[in-house]
């Protein structure tokens, strides 16, 4: 595979009369107490894919080309935030995002002679060329870059759009917001953006009345190995990755869904089977039984979206992070790969939901604090990206629906994404990034477990 980098341009949000830009030097927004905890992470990383066999040279570059930078600027009039940057300032006690005058957002342009229906598969696919499709996010110690685009050709195949994210600015909610605002503008061709996704910078309304920035901020600094800056913006050492990694998508079907879910009620009526609790027990069954199970401790968490769990609701359109984590520790592997782990798992997830309402945001530090902990040791710790909510694959700038979406990033922990079927209601697409032979036993399992 061959990439080359044609242009890195730089896209700033079209002019607006009403812009706080035009009556100030700069945009300052505050981090809150559930932004500050992805402050050190690597970036929530998406690629989009398009396929458009009319997808030439002259009709990218004369046609989708310019009608996908025009509408990113005029999205961006409402979204300053994507094109500033994160400072610590010395007299400042936290974080905040600061957008300045002439701000953009860096958009690369490229072009790859790779097989663009493989790359866009379910099947197996080499790490190391998706991530070739992917933008840079630049963080120094002191500035971190909060969102950058790459916008790939596949001569004559289709296109891609990788975007890449501060987890610190922005959740999986905000940004699927902003994708299908851009989307909307691009194909409708409009000038302004639709009152339903104007987005909400009100931080006002995140009250934290036990000093809760202050705790996080402590929580952050004690994540940081070296300590000689503890303002730095520099994320957390990356994991090595070798060759033998690949990225794979496996799909329950609605009927799959449903199977699984009557083999947990024959076991355990009256609990919460959501399509989610369904589809994340039984892979992370598959994830375990792929890495043998024994005596070893494994963890794994989820994160719930709080907008509409707070008093008052958040509005929908928030801009931010409102994500509580909850999880189960220090289990053993043994529990998920003997007949009943399956149920197991699922029995756990239900409680873990149905609690998730229950919670005090004053415990949101320490929640944080210990899912991080047990990450550190446990042998396998679970997570999951993205949500069949979010409506991924309605994603269509004017050539179509993607026909398909990777989240890439959950190469960084041992992760699943998850994403609503692309074409069937109730399935669910499992995105799974393990070294080879890792992925032929989860696949195995996974798709075995559903045969019985």
């Amino acid at each position: 595979m061959t990439l080359h980098i044609i242009e890195t341009t730089r896209v700033t949000p079209a002019a607006d009369s009403d812009s706080v830009l035009n009556s100030a030097n700069s945009l300052t927004i505050p981090l809150t107490f559930f932004d500050l905890p992805w402050l050190l992470f690597h970036p929530v990383k998406r690629i989009f894919f398009y396929k458009l066999t009319e997808s030439t040279r002259e009709h990218f570059n004369s046609i989708i080309l310019p009608k996908l930078k025009h509408s990113l600027s005029l999205v961006l009039r409402h979204y300053l935030p994507l094109t500033g940057h994160i400072t610590w300032e010395l007299n400042k006690p936290k974080p905040s995002i600061v957008v300045s005058q002439n701000d953009a957002v860096l958009v690369t342009i490229a072009e790859s002679d790779a097989d663009f229906s493989h790359l866009s598969g379910y099947g197996k696919r080499p790490l190391s060329a998706l991530h070739a499709l992917l933008p840079k996010l630049p963080v120094t110690d002191d500035s971190a870059t909060t969102f950058s685009i790459q916008i790939t050709l596949f001569p004559s195949q289709g296109f891609s759009i990788g975007v890449a994210a501060h987890h610190a600015v922005l959740d999986g909610k905000t940004s699927s917001t902003f994708i299908k605002a851009w989307a909307q503008i691009c194909k409708q061709e409009l000038e302004n953006m639709p009152e339903n996704l104007i987005p909400s910078y009100d931080r006002s309304l995140i009250k934290d009345p036990t000093g809760l920035d202050e705790k996080m901020i402590e929580m952050v600094r004690s994540l940081k190995k070296d300590k000689t800056n503890m303002r730095s913006l520099t994320t957390l050492p990356a994991g090595k990755l070798g060759d033998d990694v690949v990225l794979a998508t496996l799909v329950l079907s609605h009927d799959d869904v449903e199977r699984l879910r009557e083999r947990v009620t024959n076991v355990s009526p009256s609990l919460h089977l959501s399509t989610f609790v369904i589809a994340y027990a039984y892979a992370w069954t598959c994830l375990v039984k792929a890495r043998g199970g024994g005596e070893r401790s494994v963890s794994f968490l989820f994160v719930g979206d709080f907008r509409n769990r707070l008093d008052p609701p958040l509005p929908e359109t928030y801009f931010g992070n409102i994500l509580f984590p909850v999880g189960c520790y220090n289990r053993k592997a043994e529990e998920f790969v003997e007949e009943k782990g399956f149920v197991t798992a699922a029995e756990i997830l239900s409680d873990l939901v149905k609690g998730l309402s229950s919670r005090k945001i004053e415990t949101i530090v320490d929640c944080f604090v210990e899912g991080f902990g047990f990450e550190s040791w446990s042998t396998q710790f679970g997570g999951v990206a993205g949500s069949t909510r979010l409506g991924v694959y309605k994603v269509d700038f004017g050539w179509g629906r993607p026909v398909k979406v990777d989240i890439v990033s959950i190469d960084q922990g041992e992760g699943i994404s998850m994403a609503e079927r692309r074409d069937e209601s109730g399935g669910v697409e499992i995105g799974m990034c393990l070294k080879k032979t890792e992925m032929d036993l989860a696949v195995s399992f996974f798709n075995n477990g559903l045969q019985n």
